[in-house]
Order: structure tokens, then sequence, then C-alpha cells
């Protein structure tokens, strides 16, 4: 483990003596839950893997394949790691799909959440990728807010919250990035992550 990762373990993420640029999170409300969603964030928990995309056909591997090696090529600045860097991307990818939603978005929404950073942390307390609450980790598992830095808890969380606004908001997108920033109803936040998609648009997203 290298020193700044242990010392984000130690610290439950805060890293003393440094100054890191603030996540640009707001504050997801906590709200009851359907056992559908519940189930679904749970399971994350438990898993402690990358998730591996199965494919149906060659055709949508090979779309894939071309997408991953696209957006490693564009991530490669913010995450210099090849391996850190695709294992990101994979359950991206796959979460994303999972909850059903729009790959490029979800991106879009990392890159102003957090600057793709694994270990940020909000001012208003909200942790990782994609700037989890702690409550959701009482709510859901054992009330270890540090679990939310596992990268697939974390991003399985968020397109799982993401997937529930958008159904409390029938379908309304723009409205369910807002309540996801806990900021429901203005454009600030939502026109920040669609015009953050744009930097993640590829023909196989």
């Amino acid at each position: 483990m290298h020193r700044r990762d242990l010392l984000l373990a130690m610290t439950g993420g805060l890293v003393v003596g440094t100054c890191p640029v603030p996540a640009r999170a707001g504050g997801q409300l906590e709200e009851p839950l359907a056992d559908s969603v519940r189930g679904a964030l749970s399971a994350a928990i438990a898993n402690t893997a990358p998730p591996v995309p199965e494919f149906t056909d060659t055709d949508k591997r090979l779309a894939y394949l071309r997408w991953l090696g696209a957006m490693s090529d564009r991530l490669r600045r913010r995450k210099p790691d090849f391996q850190t860097r695709v294992e990101f991307l994979q359950t991206v990818w796959y979460e994303s799909r999972r909850a059903g939603l729009d790959t490029t978005v979800v991106l879009g929404l990392i890159q102003v959440e957090s600057a793709f950073r694994k270990f940020a942390i909000s001012r208003v307390g909200a942790r990782g990728y994609m700037q989890i609450m702690p409550f959701w980790s009482r709510v859901i598992g054992d009330g270890d807010p540090g679990k939310l830095f596992h990268m697939q808890t974390n991003i399985r969380f968020g397109c799982v919250i993401l997937r529930h606004y958008l159904e409390r908001e029938k379908g309304d997108l723009f409205m369910a990035l807002g309540r996801y920033n806990g900021s429901r109803g203005r454009s600030e936040y939502p026109k920040a992550v669609f015009a953050a998609a744009n930097n993640w648009i590829h023909p196989d997203a």
C-alpha cells in the first residue's frame, strides 16, 4: 500500500497536512428506499473485485474494447497507472449499464463530483468518486463510511442512487441530477454534468 493510501485509510480519507481541491458535492437527502434499491446497495458492499463485463456476441465485446481504449487515452492524465485506469473504466461501464444509465453521463458526473479522485471528501462529508454521503453506509451496511472509498462500492452506490432519483423524477435526468446533488430545481449542477459528459462522448459509449 502506498504511503498516501495508508494515511487515507488511517484517517478516514483525510490526509493531515494537505489541502486537496474540495469536491463539488451537495448533500444527498436520506429517504426511504425500495427493497430493490437496498438490495443492490447491500450487494455492492459484499463485492471486493472489479466486475467483469460479459458479452453475448463478438461485436458487443469489440465495441466495449474500442470504448475502453479511447476512454483510457482520455483519462491517462488523471489516472496515470494503466491497471487502475482500466479497472475504474471497467467498473463504470459495468455499473452504469447495470443501473440502466448512460455511461457518458456517469463519467461526466464523476468528473464534476470528484475530478476522478478516489479519496475525495466534500465539505458536507460526501466521499469518493461519486461523492456518496456517509449515511448511506449506515442505512445499507454496517455504518463504516470508509467502505465508500472502495471503488466498486462507491460507483455501484452512485449509479443505483442516481437510478433511484431518476425513477423518483419519472425519467427527468435534469431533475434527478439536481436531487443527486441536493440542489433539485437549480440548473448549475445538471448543466455542469452535461458539459463534462461531452468530454466522454464516443460512438460505442
